[in-house]
């Protein structure tokens, strides 16, 4: 069994690649002052990019876990994943409020995939 990690750093990958399942790390904000879902779309182009390295894409994803900091701006998270999502193509999905590792980041979300 081989393992593919992808910008591997001291502490962790963004992405690993085993027995054709894809695992990304914490995809976050690069432009922490947008809102709620202005963060969430950041994340979610930051996700393709790394699925279409992989040579995969969201119609392959098998979950994903979604943390916001604020429960209260769930409907703005929403509304990003809503016009990102493909029809018919829908994860199974978990949505928590968590507090994260910057105060400024609204949005986290970690995908598994398939290649």
């Amino acid at each position: 069994m081989s393992i593919e990690r992808f910008d591997g750093g001291a502490r962790m990958s963004e992405m690993a690649v085993c027995n054709g399942v894809i695992y990304l790390a914490g995809q976050v904000p690069e432009d922490a002052s947008q809102d709620i879902t202005g963060q969430t779309a950041q994340v979610l182009a930051a996700i393709d990019a790394l699925l279409a390295r992989a040579g995969s894409d969201k119609t392959k994803i098998l979950r994903a876990q979604i943390f916001i900091a604020d429960v209260s701006e769930f409907p703005g998270m929403n509304a990003a994943w809503d016009a990102w999502v493909v029809a018919g193509h829908t994860p199974p999905r978990a949505t928590v409020e968590a507090k994260l590792a910057r105060p400024e980041w609204k949005v986290e979300i970690v995908v598994t995939a398939a290649v």
